[in-house]
């Protein structure tokens, strides 16, 4: 699993990210990956505005997709990079190596609503099955539950082509606890695993796209740079009583062999109950100034070294009990089979994108600044390939479908907008500039993607 912001593609106005450049490294993982066999999984983690006002999306504060007065326009922009991306990943080149695509990471569906995300998700459904439809016809889409649970989105989608569920469970940021580690892999399979398997039922393809082996919210940066911990009660974002030091957690090299094989237990509990799963992160690098890994839970890589991760994740296999098994196989339409794309109009109609009503927007959504998909597309740049004098290679022209010809969301000539990224609490406008009618977005014939 490979987070990818946004501004891997392009930046706008005086965005201060670095543009471009994180592709590069992308398409040198996908040559890595093609080279030992490994399979990517592609996670959209930042997108314009914040989707979730957590650092890791661009910019620690205030969401401002689906949510503020540019709610609607940050998300049609998202809409244009969501759609580049998956160009780029559906060129037979590139299928079988990136065949999952996480569209948005852990959006806030408490606070952005789930009518609204669901807009949005359908909305991102119908603009990559527009590329192709049924297996091998562009990525498994992967929507991220919102923290709301996988249960609330129990048959939301019937019919989907492809889609999967993601959640990202973990104990580290809940309440803080002094409860032996011991405890954390029964509390694994008990709600964990039937978790996932009445989601695998009700919905179809699930897995977690993050946890880790964190019981508490210690560890090095692990909230963000001199934000604190919950677990010591100095967490910046928001009052809590303290529970411990966070020394003896962050200090894995004091650690005995029992606590490393209660970590290990954790570890086969966990991976058992999640059944596919993606442990954040791979590695953790050293701090300069202990000269030391100070996040050890949440490496993996460390945890080989030292014992509390398995070399072998299958010896997970019955370390929990059965609870509530899912029976399966998947119906044919939940993996491109018979079926797939035949969502019931009943499914959709209610989800009207932009959506009717935007959080912390006014009452009248109507009023709300959007964009125009009449802007020039970008087309991402391909492997780079050296032909010899007796064998070539095609790497793509960087977008599988010719018909797709729809523009990007750009700015409305001569509409004023607010800052895309302090769109919550901003004035909301008294007339509508390209205010757009609450309809499905359209698919036009506007312009042939540029490079």
């Amino acid at each position: 699993r490979i987070p990818l912001p946004y501004w891997a593609i392009e930046t706008r106005d005086d965005e201060p990210f670095l543009e471009g450049v994180a592709w590069k490294y992308f398409l040198q993982a996908i040559e890595w990956a093609r080279k030992y066999g490994l399979r990517i999984n592609v996670d959209l983690h930042a997108l314009p505005g914040s989707q979730n006002g957590w650092n890791h999306s661009g910019r620690l504060g205030s969401i401002n997709v689906l949510n503020g007065v540019m709610g609607i326009a940050n998300a049609q922009r998202s809409l244009t990079y969501i759609r580049i991306i998956a160009e780029f990943i559906s060129q037979p080149q590139y299928k079988d190596v990136v065949p999952l695509f996480g569209v948005v990471n852990e959006p806030q569906a408490s606070i952005v609503g789930q009518p609204q995300l669901q807009s949005f998700y359908i909305q991102i459904y119908e603009t990559i099955r527009n590329i192709g439809v049924g297996a091998g016809n562009g990525p498994i889409i992967s929507y991220h539950d919102g923290f709301i649970g996988l249960a609330n989105w129990a048959g939301w989608l019937p019919n989907a082509d492809r889609v999967a569920m993601d959640t990202h469970p973990y104990f580290a940021f809940a309440g803080q606890s002094n409860a032996p580690i011991s405890s954390y892999g029964p509390s694994a399979c008990t709600a964990w695993g039937p978790m996932m398997n009445d989601s695998w039922t009700n919905i179809g393809i699930t897995a977690a796209g993050e946890f880790s082996l964190a019981t508490n919210d210690c560890g090095l940066f692990v909230n963000g740079v001199g934000l604190g911990t919950r677990y010591e009660g100095n967490f910046t974002g928001g009052p809590t009583d303290a529970v411990g030091s966070c020394e003896q957690w962050d200090d894995w090299e004091s650690w005995t062999p029992d606590t490393k094989s209660q970590l290990m237990s954790f570890a086969l509990a966990s991976m058992d109950s999640l059944q596919n799963w993606f442990f954040w992160t791979w590695k953790i690098g050293a701090s300069s100034v202990y000269g030391s890994v100070r996040a050890p839970f949440w490496s993996y890589s460390l945890g080989l070294q030292q014992g509390w991760i398995p070399t072998d994740p299958r010896k997970s296999a019955g370390s929990c009990a059965v609870a509530d098994p899912y029976v399966g196989p998947p119906q044919s339409w939940q993996t491109g089979g018979s079926g797939a794309n035949q969502i019931p109009a009943t499914a959709t109609a209610q989800f009207v994108f932009p959506p009717a009503q935007i959080s912390n927007a006014g009452a009248d959504g109507s009023l709300l600044p959007t964009y125009t998909p009449t802007g020039k597309v970008m087309t991402l740049p391909v492997s780079t390939i050296t032909a010899s004098a007796t064998k070539t290679a095609n790497p793509g022209s960087g977008w599988t479908n010719t018909q797709d010809t729809m523009g990007a969301y750009v700015a409305i000539p001569g509409c004023s907008y607010p800052d895309p990224w302090s769109g919550v609490g901003a004035a909301v406008p008294t007339a509508a500039c390209g205010a757009a009618a609450k309809k499905r977005e359209p698919v036009l014939a506007v312009v042939t993607p540029l490079t």
